[in-house]
């Protein structure tokens, strides 16, 4: 082999080599980077967290200093969390329920509480009440049930559910029209009543009928 080709194939090996250290190298520098970065990211968010949860709870010991604001902010938490059920289920009903009396029913539910939700948020708004925007816990078994059943056991389940709900909602209005120490949202609850018995008497007979 002459020589300018030993050297040419010696500066060839060479690269190679330098190539295959190069990469090693940097496949190790890159496996760095990515540990770190993931280990920003969780630490990140563990702290985010952690301040959402002391700065609610700061917000909301600040709020129930006023003993009116503590009370009004009880309803309108519990009145929006049976609201975003009734839609929800509604929503469910309109998609599942076999009856056309039910679907009729989850219709008039979708749009009577869909109306009462948006209100109910602009007053919250207005006093700066946090209003939930998911399911509570308990709500939410209602539901996770509710989407299990089928065909007439579903329309049957539904019949019952919007019977039983609709007592306790009633109930809790009723107690907010008398006691609320809230006037606008002791004026609102009394608004709404009419409404929701009404919801009652039309599950009741919706219920005889399914």
């Amino acid at each position: 082999m002459k020589n300018a080709e030993r050297g040419s194939f010696s500066e060839f090996l060479a690269g190679i080599l330098l190539f295959l250290h190069l990469q090693k190298t940097n496949m190790k520098v890159t496996s760095l980077l990515i540990v770190s970065v993931c280990l920003f990211i969780v630490s990140s968010c563990t702290k985010n967290t952690a301040d959402d949860s002391k700065e609610a709870a700061e917000e909301n010991e600040e709020k129930f200093e006023n003993p009116e604001l503590e009370d009004g902010s009880k309803f309108a938490v519990s009145a929006a969390d049976a609201g975003l059920m009734e839609v929800q289920l509604a929503t469910l009903a309109l998609s599942k329920a076999t009856s056309g009396k039910v679907k009729e029913f989850a219709q008039m539910m979708l749009d009577d509480h869909t109306k009462a939700n948006e209100e109910l948020k602009a007053l919250a708004q207005k006093k700066n009440i946090t209003l939930p925007t998911s399911l509570s816990d308990k709500h939410q078994k209602k539901y996770t049930k509710m989407s299990e059943k089928t065909g007439a056991d579903f329309d049957k389940e539904y019949c019952d559910l919007m019977v039983k709900d609709h007592k306790d909602v009633v109930e809790m209005f009723k107690k907010a029209q008398e006691n609320s120490k809230d006037p606008d949202l002791k004026a609102w609850a009394s608004e709404k009543l009419p409404t929701l018995e009404h919801h009652l008497s039309m599950a009741e007979r919706m219920k005889e009928s399914v």
